[in-house]
């Protein structure tokens, strides 16, 4: 059975280049949000066993989708990808409960290495 992730960036390229990305083989069921909120809903459809997650988007931010996991006591596998690198982003984010972090562009070999890391890829 196919892993339901979810891209969540409120860029067409960026969630282009993240799709791209992926393992070619990896066995999963890919949706998209353009936004926070349309992220939490695929969430809630069940869509969404592991986020990749930007950190700036309208609606609702990716800190906010966080704070929203963690406030409604959701259980997702949440990777941040984003172009804000500052050490404060990233201790933020894995504070609100992201697993992991990856800098924009994302390579497919610091995504692989990052999923083969948690145990989400073999």
């Amino acid at each position: 059975m196919s892993l339901p992730i979810v891209i969540a960036d409120d860029s067409l390229l960026a969630r282009k280049v993240l799709t791209k990305a992926l393992p070619p083989d990896w066995d999963v069921d890919v949706s998209y949000a353009s936004s926070g909120r349309e992220a939490l809903g695929l969430y809630r459809e069940g869509r969404a066993s592991v986020m990749f997650l930007d950190l700036t988007m309208p609606d609702m931010t990716g800190y906010q989708v966080l704070e929203a996991l963690q406030h409604e006591d959701l259980n997702t596998f949440v990777i941040v990808v984003s172009a804000d690198v500052q050490p404060m982003a990233q201790s933020r984010v894995r504070s609100l409960g992201a697993a992991a972090f990856l800098a924009k562009p994302v390579t497919p070999e610091a995504l692989l290495h990052t999923l083969k890391e948690y145990g989400l890829y073999a």
